[in-house]
């Protein structure tokens, strides 16, 4: 990971996102103890927008440390599942040096192969067996001899690798040369990381020698190659072509070995060695006499004239009688398959063993205890329940009892009293204007002039007087009518005008497009609308100061707080 992303920079983000969260629990926190005092729903929806866009403020301030998370979170989502604790197998070498191929041949991976360098730019695992043990091979990109401080992330990754798994290490040199670097460039490169393969199972694989054998080395070369060892005196050097698959196998077998002594050696080593020396025993049994004890077989299942296995008129008897029972048991359960154990049960009758249900119960089997008769009877009681529901079916429909003179006198009663409250009501709700409607009202001329001649009054003068009154105010109506016809005419006029001149500006094709960006415009409001005013819903708290927030048992200390 410090290879790769820089755990400098990924702690920095992960320290900045840990700063937000505070921040934002805060934000939560501050407007939680505001929304106490909100005195409506509506103020309440206020508050939690404002905290809302508060706490996204404060996240795209980390839009850059979010993005740089997220690459390496997908990054490290396809980095290889290497277990640092397994069987590891460790390739490693120059460039074009066979590494791909040979991992190719031994395992189940398919890592690509190509004629120019780097290919490979990462880890790559792959799988393989031996003594039915799983060895994981890792494939490392290819390294250049240079110092440490000018390699690149790439071949950053194998010596880190190199330098923290515990592994059989494979260093690959190509004598034919076609890597375009000299057995001697091998070889220093070698000399240059070599503090790398201490205390580690070390094979020196000299690969490609399908294009060049090991004997045609020159004598400079051989012993630049086999000085190794002497430096390096347990190491091993194998030939070997991952073309022609010659010496891969024996190259497998000695990494392999090498990596399980050493595992056993470290094993051995450790503090639980004495655990497990006493956990292990092998057990070598001493004779008690000269006699010989040959393997026994019962003489019916052998031929007396050859001596091998033939089953004999006994043993065909005994082999008939197990299939039989093996039928008997398959009709009552299809689904078993396996021996007839029902014939070992210790039961009292020997007839219950193969009862359709063996479940027993204080010696006795419950089958015993069913009414054989059970499915007749459940029958007969079907057809029962059926004949019942078809006589049901033929009976005439009875007609619907009528109301008595009683409940008729009550049904009235009701709905008297119903009209009653339906009227009261539409009189309370006629308070609130300010005119009665029409129906309220004392309806023409001669109704009024009854009306008041049955008080004792005389009604001329205030008839003359509502006459004069509605004739000018019909002369009134009918004068602003028509002015109004006039200032109607005028606006249509300047409508049109300022139209077709707003159309020529506001940059719609027509009135089309027009109309249709108005409905938008009008659909966008309509959510803001809806939410944004207060309704019946809404709770109004008109004591600021509510009485569970404000009283109670004070602690000792200040009250500045409340």
């Amino acid at each position: 990971m410090n290879v790769l992303y820089d755990k400098d920079y990924y702690k920095l983000a992960l320290g900045q996102l840990h700063n937000a969260k505070r921040l934002i629990d805060n934000i939560a926190a501050d407007y939680l103890r505001l929304l106490k005092y909100g005195d409506s729903l509506y103020r309440c929806k206020q508050l939690k927008r404002a905290a809302l866009g508060r706490m996204v403020k404060v996240l795209k301030r980390q839009d850059s440390n979010l993005q740089y998370l997220e690459e390496v979170r997908q990054h490290m989502g396809r980095l290889p599942n290497i277990n640092p604790n397994g069987r590891t197998l460790l390739v490693c070498g120059y460039p074009n040096v066979g590494k791909s191929s040979f991992m190719n041949t031994v395992t189940r991976a398919q890592s690509d192969v190509q004629a120019y360098a780097f290919t490979t730019q990462s880890l790559l695992v792959g799988h393989t067996d031996y003594k039915m043990r799983p060895f994981q091979v890792i494939d490392t990109p290819g390294i250049l001899d240079h110092p440490l401080e000018d390699r690149n992330v790439i071949e950053m990754q194998s010596i880190t690798a190199m330098a923290h798994l515990k592994s059989a290490v494979l260093f690959f040199i190509d004598i034919s040369e076609q890597c375009n670097y000299t057995i001697s460039q091998q070889v220093a490169l070698f000399y240059s990381i070599a503090d790398l393969f201490r205390k580690k199972p070390l094979v020196i694989v000299l690969n490609k020698i399908d294009v060049r054998r090991v004997e045609d080395l020159t004598v400079e070369e051989h012993d630049l190659v086999f000085g190794i060892t002497q430096i390096f005196p347990e190491a091993v050097i194998l030939p070997m072509s991952a073309v022609s698959e010659e010496g891969v196998s024996e190259v497998k077998k000695t990494a392999c070995e090498m990596l399980l002594a050493m595992r056993t050696e470290m094993l051995l080593k450790g503090s639980k060695r004495d655990e497990l020396i006493n956990r292990m025993h092998v057990a070598f049994p001493k004779p008690r006499d000269d006699v010989e004890r040959p393997v026994w077989m019962p003489a019916a299942y052998i031929n007396p004239s050859t001596g091998d296995f033939a089953p004999g008129k006994v043993a065909r008897a005994k082999l008939a009688e197990w299939a039989e029972q093996q039928h008997l048991y398959h009709e009552m359960d299809p689904d078993y398959v396996g021996m007839d154990w029902r014939k070992y049960y210790e039961l009292e009758n020997d007839d219950w063993k193969y009862d359709v249900i063996p479940e027993f119960y204080n010696g006795e089997n419950i089958a015993d205890w069913m009414d054989p008769q059970l499915a007749e009877k459940l029958e007969a009681l079907e057809a029962e329940e059926a004949e019942l529901l078809r006589q049901l079916a033929l009976l005439p429909a009875e007609p619907a009892d009528r109301l008595t003179p009683v409940e008729e006198l009550k049904l009235a009663r009701i709905r008297a009293k119903k009209a009653q409250l339906i009227s009261r009501h539409r009189d309370s709700k006629l308070k609130n204007f300010g005119v009665k409607p029409l129906q309220h009202r004392i309806g023409s001329s001669a109704e009024f002039t009854d009306h008041l001649e049955s008080l004792g009054l005389d009604p001329s003068q205030a008839v003359e007087h509502l006459r004069e009154r509605s004739q000018s105010r019909a002369r009134g109506r009918k004068r602003e009518r028509e002015e109004m016809e006039i200032d109607v005419a005028e606006t249509k006029a300047r409508r049109s005008m300022s139209r077709s001149a707003a159309a020529r500006d506001d940059g719609f094709k027509d009135d089309t497009e027009r109309k249709r960006a108005k409905k938008l415009e009008k659909k966008a409001y309509e959510r803001i609308n809806r939410t944004g005013r207060t309704g019946p819903g809404d709770n109004s708290i008109p004591n600021i100061m509510p009485k569970h927030l404000f009283s109670g048992k004070r602690g000792i200390g200040s009250t500045d707080r409340r």
